[in-house]
């Protein structure tokens, strides 16, 4: 029960608003990671990284509500943390809960936009401490990677504007 309650307060961070408006996705190649996330530019947004390269039981997904601390046209800096559940894991145990956590990270990033012609595309840098489920062991991680950012269609601008 607390597993389920823990999820819905991750996806209440995320208004119906955040979901729907300028998602960004990027991908981490050394940590065979794949993002999408909600705006990044607001103060607040979501963050969901899908684990790739790896067996069927062993597939994650990080929830991971972020903070921007500060941020420019270059340069944004956040912090945030959450939560790693692997929603495949009852493949390699059949005893194992519906939604396995897996554990609970913090993260500090950067993301940087060095093209003036092209602020969309972006290279993130992450320092990510990372725990398991039963704060046993951890392991510090960094993540280095490329992110678009869309932007939004000039149809909802313009709705906006109204």
């Amino acid at each position: 029960m607390k597993k389920v309650i823990l999820l819905l307060i991750l996806f209440t961070l995320c208004s119906r608003e955040n979901l729907k408006a300028q998602p960004s996705v990027g991908y981490y190649p050394w940590s065979s990671l794949l993002s999408v996330s909600t705006n990044p530019k607001r103060a607040v947004w979501l963050d969901s990284r899908f684990q790739t390269n790896s067996l069927f039981s062993s597939l994650s997904v990080d929830i991971l509500p972020m903070f921007n601390l500060k941020r420019g046209e270059v340069v944004q800096w956040y912090i945030g943390g959450g939560v790693r559940l692997n929603p495949l894991y009852r493949i390699a145990d059949s005893d194992a809960d519906l939604i396995t956590i897996d554990g609970y990270s913090v993260n500090v990033g950067v993301r940087i936009a060095p093209l003036p012609q092209n602020r969309q595309i972006q290279l993130a840098l992450e320092l990510n401490p990372y725990v398991k489920d039963g704060f046993d062991s951890g392991v510090l991680k960094s993540h280095f990677g490329v992110v678009y950012v869309f932007n939004k269609k000039k149809k909802d601008i313009a709705d906006q504007k109204q």
